[in-house]
């Protein structure tokens, strides 16, 4: 990995695991940083926003400026201004919706008329309320025309206390009762590509993450490389991956080592 001037760095599993800040995380974005990198993190996680993204990166002790690209970013790219969107998800879908010009009607029992109203699209991500009579509402709007949205395929994400259910359960869930194929739009897919290329320089680049499925794939999208870290989904007994990591790492301290 040599001329590096491009860094993407995956938050959960990486810097963090829950609540918990990983060790020598927030140091190693800082050394980057301080190198001359332009470094940008990137996150299938929609349920925050992104300045509660940026909170959180600054109480591990990242440095300001921070820049944080999320799927619910992403997919708000996909939506036309003034479209009427049901949200399935937390506040980081509403507000990137909201900021595209979108009016969102919120997939919430005391959220949406019992008459269902249209909507344009259907945007689903990270919901922990997520039930039974949510999945019906958005299958409902899908089977009326609306478009589905899936901020992310991730099936889990790490804590803790070991892997939880992710917004690509949630998004299965509903594709399967609408009985269609969602349009993706964080890591790897087209949309949150995009939306990190606007923010990058020219040069070469890494992505580094914990999951070969999304950070992998959206390195080889990116023409990156990708660092493979072991602080998240991603365990020793995991290995081989595809796609193949250039660098395997036991955390993302280990990863700026080998990098600076």
């Amino acid at each position: 990995m040599t001329g590096v001037r491009n860094v993407v760095i995956d938050l959960d599993g990486v810097m963090w695991v829950g609540s918990d800040a990983i060790e020598g995380a927030a140091d190693g974005a800082n050394r980057l940083a301080e190198a001359g990198c332009n470094v940008v993190f990137v996150t299938n996680m929609s349920r925050l926003t992104v300045g509660e993204q940026q909170e959180k990166l600054a109480r591990c002790g990242v440095r300001p400026p921070v820049e944080v690209v999320t799927s619910a970013v992403a997919a708000a790219s996909l939506l036309a201004p003034t479209e009427r969107v049901l949200v399935c998800g937390g506040e980081g879908i509403v507000e990137a919706v909201q900021e595209a010009g979108g009016a969102v009607v919120r997939n919430s029992a005391g959220g949406i008329a019992a008459a269902e109203p249209t909507v344009a699209a259907v945007v689903v991500g990270m919901d922990p309320s997520f039930d039974y009579a949510a999945c019906g509402r958005a299958m409902r709007a899908v089977r009326a025309g609306a478009r589905l949205i899936g901020t992310n395929h991730d099936p889990t994400y790490p804590t803790p206390s070991g892997l939880e259910a992710g917004g690509g359960a949630i998004l299965a869930a509903v594709a399967a009762a609408a009985e269609t194929e969602p349009i993706m739009a964080g890591k790897p897919h087209g949309a949150i590509v995009s939306c990190v290329r606007a923010r990058l320089g020219p040069g070469a680049g890494v992505v580094i993450g914990d999951r070969p499925d999304s950070d992998g794939l959206l390195a080889e999208a990116l023409g990156f490389e990708f660092a493979l870290v072991l602080t998240g989904v991603t365990t020793p007994e995991d290995l081989p991956t595809q796609p193949p990591p250039a660098l395997v790492a036991e955390d993302l301290a280990g990863v700026v080592d080998a990098l600076l």
